[in-house]
């Protein structure tokens, strides 16, 4: 199992997952590699606005369609940091390039492009993010804890967060509703 790559996948949770940090989460994994796995989940927004957010980082948001957009739950390492998860994946001071279009950001710079409407066509911005160690992501695929399915776009940036899991359920031909808490378990 040591050699698959998920970069560019979902993990949908199954309904079985005991860590509430992802009970009902689809996760993005931005890279997967001999090192661990990172990713954001792209379903949980927070109780907090683009606008608030920029206000507390000082920044000017000039793109009042912006000002309601939620900020997003990523994940719980490191949530007092921004991530940014972004179309085209453009030329920013700190990016990972996931595939040919997207990018995730964790410098500035992309925010302030934001509040300028010069920034990426399309954005989800987290808090925080999902990270496992070498290893750690394939124990809990083979305990059942996660799906996996190659993500799309459109999952992410077109639907709303209520309708994620369930989309990418349907990529895999399963209804999440029809999941028993034990799935997977023969």
């Amino acid at each position: 199992m040591s050699s698959i790559n998920l970069t560019n996948h979902f993990l949908i949770a199954m309904p079985n997952m005991a860590d509430p940090n992802f009970s009902r989460t689809l996760t993005y994994v931005c890279e997967h590699n001999d090192q661990g796995a990172l990713g954001v989940v792209v379903n949980r927004p927070i109780d907090m606005t683009l606008q608030a957010l920029f206000e507390r980082l000082s920044l000017a948001l000039t793109d009042h369609r912006l000002a309601h957009a939620p900020v997003w739950f990523g994940g719980p390492v490191q949530t007092d940091r921004g991530f940014v998860l972004h179309v085209p994946a453009g030329q920013w001071q700190s990016t990972l390039r996931v595939g040919d279009a997207l990018g995730l950001t964790t410098s500035k710079d992309v925010l302030e492009a934001v509040g300028r409407g010069e920034g990426p066509a399309k954005l989800l911005v987290t808090l925080g993010y999902a990270g496992w160690s070498p290893g750690q992501l394939e124990h809990e695929l083979g305990q059942n804890a996660w799906l996996t399915v190659e993500a799309q776009d459109a999952i992410i940036f077109d639907l709303p967060a209520e309708e994620r899991l369930a989309a990418a359920m349907e990529l895999l031909g399963i209804d999440y509703a029809s999941l028993a808490d034990g799935a997977g378990h023969a």
